[in-house]
């Protein structure tokens, strides 16, 4: 599948105004992973462009989503790329990579939560970022408003949305959600979860 196709799969379900209820978003296969050609100049070396893109300080988050069939767990993966999109109408975006196996799974849900961490969360990111474990195990969580997505105990904020468009960009998918409901921990005294330089952070005050 070209480049132009893929596009197009991916943005297939596109739409501005929802029908009530998700509705599951086409997951799309698994192309071939490389996006430079044969005859294109070779890509940056990986390490060189993690190092250097490194130095860009993130808050971290847990993407999570309901059980998308009846006997199903929930979904969920640490994810370091997500941003705030559009205030009018209220977006927000986040990647995930071609190969994720529980992205699949967000896909089908056609809704997610994006779970802000706190500072004291780091063990949580960890066991989240883990493929093929339970990653909900021992995990506290309540339902979120309107999507019924897990939203974490902990968290400093938490923002319920649906699916609103899938792009591709590169060897990762750029996922946009219409946010239904938001809010933030009563309680916060620590602050965010960063990540700078391949490591866990937190805001000095």
């Amino acid at each position: 599948m070209g480049q132009a196709g893929m596009a197009e799969a991916a943005v297939r379900y596109l739409r501005s105004v929802r029908a009530p209820g998700p509705e599951p978003v086409e997951a799309l296969p698994r192309p071939e992973l490389r996006c430079v050609g044969e005859d294109e100049r070779a890509p940056l070396d990986p390490a060189e462009f993690r190092r250097v893109l490194g130095n860009f300080a993130t808050g971290v988050a847990v993407i999570t989503a309901p059980p998308a069939t009846t006997g199903d767990s929930p979904a969920g993966f640490a994810c370091q790329s997500f941003t705030s999109l559009s205030l009018d109408p209220p977006l927000v975006a986040f990647m995930v990579g071609r190969t994720s196996t529980t992205w699949p799974r967000i896909a089908t849900a056609g809704v997610f939560c994006v779970n802000v961490l706190a500072a004291h969360q780091s063990e949580l990111c960890r066991a989240f970022a883990v493929s093929g474990a339970d990653k909900f195990a021992g995990v506290a969580y309540d339902a979120a408003p309107v999507s019924g997505s897990p939203r974490l105990s902990g968290a400093v904020a938490w923002i319920d949305c649906a699916i609103h468009a899938v792009h591709t960009g590169g060897d990762h998918l750029i996922v946009v959600g219409r946010v239904d409901a938001l809010g933030t921990a009563a309680d916060d005294p620590d602050g965010p979860l960063l990540f700078h330089r391949g490591r866990f952070a937190r805001l000095s005050h």
